[in-house]
């Protein structure tokens, strides 16, 4: 059976939602040898700091998920390039629609 491709879009802030659930899916399928994307959006790019404790990213990134936050959302918060958690590159959000133009499935949390 061939991997499947997914981008999971998470747009919930990290201090009132637990994306734990959304993480270990990300995870889960990345084992199972999917190409998997998490893109932050929203109030869910907080967590792409380098210094939020809560973020989850180290297992994303040891997991290889590719992680990406949205760059508006990003400049929005005041959230600056250098802040970034290493795991995480800034995107623009046609970067979702391609990944979907190209057949990747999504989950929209």
């Amino acid at each position: 059976m061939a991997a499947g491709r997914s981008v999971l879009i998470a747009s919930e802030d990290p201090f009132e939602h637990d994306a734990s659930r959304l993480h270990a899916l990300a995870i889960q399928l990345r084992r199972a040898g999917h190409e998997v994307t998490l893109f932050l959006v929203q109030n869910a790019v907080l967590a792409a700091r380098a210094t939020c404790a809560r973020s989850g990213l180290p297992a994303l990134r040891e997991a290889a998920v590719e992680i990406l936050a949205d760059d508006f959302s990003l400049r929005e918060r005041g959230i600056a390039a250098l802040e970034l958690h290493s795991a995480v590159n800034a995107a623009p959000l046609y970067v979702v629609i391609q990944l979907l133009a190209a057949g990747r499935k999504a989950l929209w949390t």
